[in-house]
């Protein structure tokens, strides 16, 4: 039987309005091209247009966990990243109420040269944080990514889970308004994610909006009170966690079971 999610409702209070947004940019083909595209593009490299985003518009309020579904290059991340400020919008526009806390991939923003400990400093300010705020909560930080005495050395010698733990730990010690979470949840390992779960089960509150990027469907059926899925940078329905997922996994003609409510 699908689980139901006792996050707070949502309060009408908008945290992310996003209208009309649309994100285009172009890339270089690699491949080498024929005589024929050498002659036509006068030598000039060869490159294709990409529409990341289309027509995309949708609200977030305060009390509202938001989970965002969708295939691999769907436009997930880009529409993560236009929200968060990281990239501007080709069209439309993104208001966004209150203090953000990305944690959009692992480990950006971090400098593998430096330690953990430096590190928790520089991404507690780049989330807004100041440092006396950062000294306050450095000890719930280091406890809570369960590095031990490697948060002093260099971050260059962290395996991928250890920066999981750490990027993780500062972002979800922020307790900002507005939290992005963007397929973090799928990383490290079992004790962790599930330590990972619960903090965002906790971070759950009327005064909060959060959003999570996710291939964990169970995850998302459990912790999320919406369910936004987007195709091919399109939002194609928006709703209640159990209809949008199972409408979704239909769509990938794999059904309901298991293994598919597993991260994939």
């Amino acid at each position: 039987m699908p689980s139901v999610s006792n996050a707070p409702l949502a309060t009408n209070e908008v945290a992310v309005s996003v209208r009309n947004l649309g994100l285009t940019y172009t890339t270089a083909i690699d491949r080498r091209p024929t005589l024929k595209a050498r002659l036509k593009s006068f030598g000039g490299k060869q490159t294709r247009t990409i529409r990341a985003l289309d027509e995309v518009n949708l609200d977030v309020e305060y009390g509202q966990v938001l989970g965002v579904i969708g295939t691999n290059g769907a436009g997930k991340s880009s529409l993560m990243r236009v929200i968060a400020g990281i990239l501007p919008p080709s069209q439309g526009r993104v208001e966004v109420y209150g203090s953000v806390s990305t944690l959009l991939a692992l480990g950006v923003g971090f400098n593998p040269a430096m330690s953990g400990r430096d590190n928790v400093f520089l991404g507690g300010l780049a989330a807004g944080m100041s440092r006396e705020q950062i000294e306050e909560h450095f000890e719930e930080i280091a406890d809570f990514s369960e590095l031990g005495e490697a948060i002093d050395s260099p971050m260059r010698t962290y395996s991928s889970g250890m920066y999981a733990r750490l990027a993780f730990s500062v972002a979800a010690t922020v307790r900002p308004d507005i939290l992005i979470v963007d397929e973090a949840l799928s990383t490290g390992d079992a004790k962790f994610k599930e330590k990972s779960f619960n903090r965002i089960k906790e971070l759950r509150s009327d005064d909060r909006a959060l959003i999570l990027v996710s291939h964990a469907m169970g995850t998302l059926r459990e912790v999320c009170n919406d369910v936004a899925w987007l195709h091919k940078g399109k939002l194609i329905q928006r709703g209640e966690p159990n209809t949008v997922i199972d409408a979704y996994q239909e769509f990938l003609h794999v059904g309901k079971s298991a293994a598919v409510d597993e991260d994939l």
